[in-house]
């Protein structure tokens, strides 16, 4: 079968935990809506808080299992995604394996011995989110795992690679097996800016893949993030896709597009040196559950398009109607079949 593994994910599975909250418990653990950050010591006792205060979810997530997930949704191919990532030996772990298996994405989980499977606070307000990240387990990926003879299978096997920009902070080593494996072999690596705190501290580790990537999706807040780290000055979101598009690149066999998204705002595409913008699903207020996942599910959408060779505006459009499908629901959760 064509599809079988064909596109490849790795990066940190997390358990969401996730409750509507207020402004006074963003105020508390001092977080801030949009934004995505790693827990800290102050933020340690949220999640029991949480759970004990308001009526909690659990979701499996993970940014890059999210968007793997949803590609598997749209393909409706058994088998056609496979993904990687660190859970501990818990009953959090058993569910996520359990739940991803459902979901048809072939997991080869590494398990840690010690390690807590990961979680992610998932605070909404206003259907707007704010992500807090204690990543446990997920952050004991290890390159061994990944040169094990049945994980590297996984890695032959597939022609398209997707990674959150997140797994930098865990693994940049076996991200570049997988990048140099994709250049040397003229298959189609992508990434994600993934978090503003990504393009800001992770900036060393960001520039090493930066050359490798054929794709990098983002949004437009780290977009922004990006160009000023970088010293463009500019915050012109369409300019910096296309500055994002010309960086070098590790290899010729495909040119880079940039894919930014902007909530309600337009996509950006940046490809051979111009900018097109396409115009996203727009949904009434009173429909949005939470935006949670949207953004994994607009990359699921449109790599479900990519690994069928469909033209980059039909890539969009499935990337727009996944997120679409996304936001009416809560965390990155779809239902049985898509209407696309």
């Amino acid at each position: 079968m064509a599809y079988e593994g064909i596109l490849l994910g790795m990066g940190n599975p997390l358990l969401d935990i996730s409750a509507v909250v207020d402004d006074a418990f963003l105020d508390k653990y001092d977080v801030k809506l949009n934004n995505a950050i790693l827990a800290e010591e102050k933020h340690l006792p949220m999640y029991d808080e949480m759970s004990s205060k308001y009526e909690v979810e659990y979701i499996a997530g993970g940014a890059t299992q999210n968007s793997i997930k949803v590609a598997q949704w749209m393909l409706q191919i058994p088998g056609a995604t496979s993904f990687m990532g660190c859970i501990g030996k818990d009953k959090y772990g058993k569910e996520m394996k359990k739940n991803s298996t459902a979901a048809g994405v072939n997991v080869h989980y590494y398990e840690d011995e010690a390690a807590p499977t990961g979680t992610c606070g998932v605070c909404v307000v206003g259907g707007e989110r704010s992500l807090i990240a204690n990543l446990s387990a997920a952050n004991c990926y290890k390159s061994e795992h990944l040169k094990r003879p049945e994980n590297w299978a996984l890695v032959e096997k597939a022609k398209y690679y997707y990674i959150a920009g997140f797994f930098l902070t865990v693994s940049p080593e076996s991200i570049l097996l997988v990048a140099e494996h994709a250049a040397a072999n003229n298959k189609v690596f992508t990434m994600n800016l993934s978090a503003p705190f990504i393009c800001e501290f992770f900036k060393d580790a960001q520039e090493k893949v930066l050359p490798y990537m054929d794709y990098v999706f983002g949004n437009e807040t780290e977009a922004r993030t990006f160009s000023r780290v970088h010293g463009w000055e500019t915050d012109n979101v369409e300019e910096i896709a296309l500055k994002i598009s010309k960086l070098p690149k590790a290899s010729g066999a495909h040119k880079r597009i940039t894919v930014i998204t902007q909530g309600a705002d337009p996509v950006v595409i940046a490809e051979d040196g111009k900018v097109k913008l396409f115009p996203v699903i727009l949904l009434p207020k009173e429909k949005l559950v939470d935006t949670n996942g949207a953004g994994d599910a607009f990359v699921g959408g449109f790599l479900s398009q990519m690994v069928q060779e469909k033209p980059i505006a039909d890539c969009v459009k499935a990337g727009c109607y996944a997120a679409n499908v996304v936001i009416q629901r809560s965390g990155c959760t779809y239902p049985e079949k898509p209407d696309f």
